[in-house]
């Protein structure tokens, strides 16, 4: 199971590199290690979907930095952030910034590995996610531009008689519409409906694409 999780090991420590990369590798991880915030940055676009071991204290570009250029661009995974002694209000305001955890520099393994366990059970949750927002979206992508339109007047909470009015269409035929559009998105009833529209606009598109470029090449 382990041998195809991929853990992104971003610090400017040699030594940190090859000593937690080993460690990861010895308990089946796939390792990438990135030198610089910028060189992690860079290749990330690309990268398989993995949990980020990130330091926070870097040159060029630090941790909280690089968190943030993450999150603004939609790179969506989950990251742990690597602390030296003191830094403990840094790694608090990594949390805030969507962390899912720091550990504090010498780490023990048993301690790292707990910490990645609980890392890649978010980035299988957020994984899941955007698998649902992409079947939406396709689902929602089949409807008529006429029963778009209809879509948006019920998503707007309008009733028929006022959908039919703002389109310059019948209410029957408004009802025509409504019964097609719920037939193919396999809706029941008009919450299912709503509550698909909410799936499909949940994930942003920057996130769908850094997390669906490389899960397709799984």
């Amino acid at each position: 199971m382990n041998s195809r999780r991929v853990v992104h090991l971003v610090d400017d420590e040699e030594a940190i590199r090859k000593s937690a990369g080993f460690l990861l590798r010895a308990a089946g991880y796939e390792v990438v290690a990135y030198e610089s915030g910028p060189h992690f940055l860079e290749a990330v676009i690309d990268a398989r979907p993995g949990v980020v071991l990130l330091d926070v204290r870097m040159p060029e570009i630090g941790g909280l930095e690089v968190q943030r250029l993450m999150n603004e661009g939609g790179i969506a995974l989950p990251v742990i952030a690597l602390t030296g002694h003191g830094d403990v209000p840094i790694a608090v305001q990594a949390m805030k910034q969507g962390a899912i955890d720091f550990l504090e520099k010498p780490f023990e393994k048993a301690q790292l590995l707990r910490s990645l366990d609980v890392a890649f059970d978010e980035l299988a949750k957020r994984r899941s996610l955007v698998d649902a927002a992409k079947d939406a979206a396709t689902r929602l992508a089949a409807l008529t531009p006429r029963e778009q339109e209809v879509l948006n007047g019920l998503v707007r909470g309008l009733p028929n008689k006022a959908i039919a009015y703002d389109l310059g269409i019948s209410p029957r035929t408004v009802e025509v519409h409504r019964a097609n559009l719920m037939f193919k998105l396999d809706a029941r009833s008009l919450p299912e409906v709503l509550r698909l529209v909410f799936v499909a606009g949940e994930v942003p598109l920057s996130g769908e694409l850094r997390i669906s470029k490389a899960t397709q090449r799984q």
